[in-house]
């Protein structure tokens, strides 16, 4: 398929005259690039994963949802057997041979069971090796019940299935509480909380990706797709997801990329500037301190135009001013406005005076330097920068805009001390730059998308969300874990959300059975809960191993040995190694892995990406939405004392194992984690 498309551009097939239809015949090309990059192979990415069979002559129809006697006119369609794979295939006569999962047909291997099996009489999963070579099958019966010992054994192979490098798609595991998320349509905002390993960023990325096959055109039309997530880090680890679906149009950002402008995150915010900063209040805040710049003008406009001079005095300058405050627009359309009206007032005076106008007088006023100068008077230009920086660093400035929105122990909090000399020696933090993009889309609206997809949103602050909101036409996929928020200014539930999103009708679906996290290591996290989300319950893992769990305490002179020995024996099994540790310890952890001759990936540092190497060593602050075959947890207090969240951010941590966790410590453990008894060494 991909070598017929080429040729078609190699040898221009279907393109008109180059002259007259040069216009078309780019947009075909561009086409037929895209159509190539879709279609591009990943080497261990198999095109099928599974097959259903039907009763001879007989095919489910899952648009009508029933079964009817197939034809001969389709034949890969209207066949006894279907096999469903990550995108649709056909032959060289153009007849289907794997049906994309997405399609009406292949529901079927998702929501068939022995008490509706739609007509399928088996279900086939097939069996992968990491080079994307056939290994095995597994049949299983849905016409008659049939007691089987070994269940369903690839799925759980499939799941299990060891780490290499950026996260897989789960197109072949998807389950049928998960199938239902995926297929949710359009015009839906669902908000998704799912607890470690239970599959909700897989959900969403394949959500996005069922959205562009079904709605492709319409999604398009409303400005595309994209992906926000935390950091760059957890976006390198999902990359391969969308384009081994088959699809290469999606953006992906960071919240800070798309509030930010360009400008970098330097520092963070102490707690308390944190939950001033981002709380929704500040958008008043802003508002008032952007809108306080308009003054009204204080001399009479004179417009010297044809050896004469025309003249507007203040109370009509003022009235025309407050005529275009009170349109409600945007701060550079209406200064845009003003600058019209005023030219559209004199060019009156010069009609009245008899005097003859050109049709472009009126654009030469417009450019008017008296023009232009009264109007930067009266309406001036903002730099959205310069605008923060003059409202965090001016006492008198911050206490008139937050008047009766913010305590004065509030303005204290977000007030810089000491005063930075000026704009390009702030140092900016990632609540700083949503305060940023609250004042550039005051000035002029952003460019909107059709849908966006969230991810880990529960450490989104309402100022965020809100810029997030202001670039989205239509719906969203939010996903999270509330006993995961360890930002200090985080929004509580995901009511509040979706109504700072102005989604306040979206849907809140919960996850609860986890496919990722073996059950001993998620009950042993799930201590946590009471003291960190005492709401939320652990989920009920797939998946249960006895020796998942390893709990080391050592001497403080030993803890840095014991790593290295574990590390050693993890490095000696198949699949990831993450090794996470306080960010404060990361230093000393790097020295002591290069000293011992590991490679390794040192997560956040000169752009480097998870699983680089099989050994990542990874500060507990990037560690959300990534997931190693083992993981080495180094001294959990000093985690959960590093930050006023500090047992949520332990919780991260002690959830990214998929197959076995290691816990060394030499400090007492967080008290709902210190019962388990330890190896001492």
């Amino acid at each position: 398929m991909r070598e017929e498309v080429n040729t078609m551009l190699t040898t221009g097939a279907g393109e008109g005259d180059a002259v007259v239809d040069k216009y078309f015949n780019h947009a075909l090309r561009q086409f037929r690039i895209q159509v190539i990059e879709e279609l591009s192979d990943l080497d261990d990415v198999p095109l099928f994963f599974g097959r259903l069979e039907y009763a001879p002559g007989e095919v489910y129809d899952s648009a009508s949802g029933i079964v009817r006697k197939s034809g001969s006119h389709t034949r890969g369609l209207d066949s006894d057997r279907v096999y469903v794979g990550r995108r649709g295939v056909r032959d060289d006569d153009g007849e289907p041979m794997v049906i994309d999962w997405r399609a009406p047909l292949a529901r079927a291997f998702y929501e068939a069971s022995h008490q509706d099996p739609l007509g399928v009489r088996v279900r086939r999963r097939y069996g992968f090796d990491h080079n994307g070579v056939l290994t095995a099958y597994e049949d299983e019966p849905l016409d008659h019940q049939v007691v089987s010992s070994s269940g369903n054994g690839l799925l759980a192979a499939e799941i299990e299935r060891p780490r290499k490098g950026p996260m897989r798609d789960i197109v072949a595991t998807i389950q049928p509480e998960q199938m239902s998320l995926v297929r949710a349509p359009l015009e839906r905002t669902l908000c998704i909380q799912g607890a470690p390993g239970t599959g909700k960023t897989a959900v969403g990325l394949h959500r996005l990706a069922f959205l562009l096959y079904s709605e492709r055109e319409r999604l398009r039309k409303d400005g595309g797709v994209a992906v926000i997530g935390p950091n760059h880090s957890f976006l390198s680890y999902i990359r391969n997801v969308l384009p081994a679906l088959g699809e290469v149009e999606v953006s992906q950002t960071t919240i800070d990329e798309l509030t930010g402008s360009g400008i970098t995150v330097e520092r963070a915010d102490d707690p308390r500037a944190a939950r001033v900063k981002g709380d929704a209040r500040m958008a008043e805040v802003i508002r008032r301190h952007l809108w306080s710049r308009i003054q009204p003008p204080g001399d009479t406009l004179e417009v010297k135009h044809q050896h004469r001079t025309w003249r507007l005095p203040p109370d009509e300058l003022a009235q025309n001013l407050d005529a275009v405050l009170s349109r409600g627009i945007d701060y550079a359309a209406g200064r845009e406005l003003l600058t019209q009206r005023l030219a559209h007032l004199v060019l009156r005076q010069m009609e009245q005076a008899g005097n003859s106008a050109a049709p472009s007088t009126l654009h030469q006023l417009r450019r008017h330097k008296a023009i232009n100068r009264a109007v930067r008077q009266m309406w001036p230009t903002v730099y959205p920068a310069r605008l923060v920086f003059d409202l965090l660093t001016n006492q008198a400035h911050l206490a008139r805009a937050a008047d009766g929105i913010l305590s004065p122990d509030e303005q204290h909090a977000i007030l810089l001390t000491p005063r930075p000399s000026s704009v390009k020696a702030m140092t900016w933090t990632s609540l700083d730059l949503a305060l940023l993009d609250e004042v550039t889309t005051l000035i002029e609206r952003p460019v909107k998308l059709g849908h966006v997809v969230v991810d880990e949103a529960q450490d989104l602050s309402p100022m965020q969300i809100r810029a997030i909101a202001r670039r989205v036409a239509g719906s969203c996929t939010i996903l999270g874990d509330l006993a995961q928020a360890t930002s200090p200014s985080a929004v509580q539930d995901w009511t509040a959300v979706l109504d700072h999103l102005d989604r306040p009708d979206g849907q809140i679906e919960e996850l609860t059975r986890g496919y990722r996290v073996p059950a001993q290591v998620i009950d042993y996290a799930a201590r946590l809960l009471p003291h960190i989300a005492p709401e939320l319950r652990g989920p009920a893992s797939f998946r249960h191993s006895a020796d998942a769990l390893h709990i080391t305490q050592t001497a403080p002179e030993n803890t840095i040995a014991a790593t290295i020995t574990t590390c050693a024996t993890a490095l000696a099994r198949e699949g990831s190694v993450g090794l996470i540790a306080a960010d404060s310890d990361i230093p000393e952890l790097h020295r002591a892995l290069s000293d011992s001759g590991f490679q390794h990936t040192v997560l956040g540092t000169n752009g480097a990406s998870p699983q680089t190497e099989r050994l990542t060593l990874t500060p507990v602050t990037l560690t959300k939405g990534l997931e190693f075959d083992t993981v080495l947890v180094v001294e959990p207090a000093r985690i959960a004392q590093a930050e006023h969240r500090g047992l949520q951010r332990l919780y991260v941590a002690l959830t990214r194992a998929v197959s076995n966790l290691h816990i060394i410590h030499a400090s007492r453990l967080p008290e709902p984690l210190a019962q388990e008894p330890a190896m001492t060494l």
